[in-house]
């Protein structure tokens, strides 16, 4: 069976935009192929002759990078088909590459080993804490703002009065 093939690339470049594309496809294929119920096998037993033909035809097959292919007899037309669509790569692209295995973990480095010896030996507890009535003993007063005039007055004294203790 002799088969002969086509194929295609197309490349095209946008400077301005910084964009390339680039694609190559096998476009046509010819074959030489039997012919299905086209065959002639005679045979005299007298003359001890053989005579056997067999029909042959081309089968073409077009394909094209918009998932339509043509296929069928050369001269006698060809069939149109709508392939389904189908991921170009083989996998996806946010996939690990290592599906169903147990994920294996990195050492933690030394610097954080120290940090969590220390973390563990503390029980959880900052050397340095304080309760949180001691902290707000230190914040200054709240003082519930009726009229916005009132506040700016406050302000203003306690800004004097900073300034005359300075």
């Amino acid at each position: 069976m002799a088969t002969s093939e086509l194929s295609c690339q197309v490349s095209e470049e946008n400077r301005e935009c910084r964009e390339a594309f680039w694609a190559e496809w096998k476009d046509l294929t010819l074959s030489t192929r039997p012919e299905e119920g086209c065959s002639l096998h005679e045979e005299d037993a007298q003359r001890r002759e053989t005579y056997h033909r067999q029909g042959q035809c081309q089968a073409l097959v077009q394909r094209s990078p918009w998932l339509v292919m043509r296929m069928g007899i050369l001269g006698r037309g060809l069939q149109e088909y709508q392939l389904p669509y189908q991921r170009v790569l083989p996998l996806p692209i946010f996939t690990p590459t290592k599906v169903g295995a147990k994920e294996e973990h990195e050492d933690t480095p030394i610097q954080l080993q120290d940090l969590l010896a220390m973390e563990a030996a503390l029980g959880g507890q900052c050397v340095d804490r304080q309760d949180v009535a001691e902290i707000t003993k230190q914040l200054p007063p709240v003082v519930p703002v009726s009229k916005p005039g009132a506040l700016h007055r406050s302000l203003s004294r306690s800004m004097s009065q900073e300034a005359q203790r300075g």
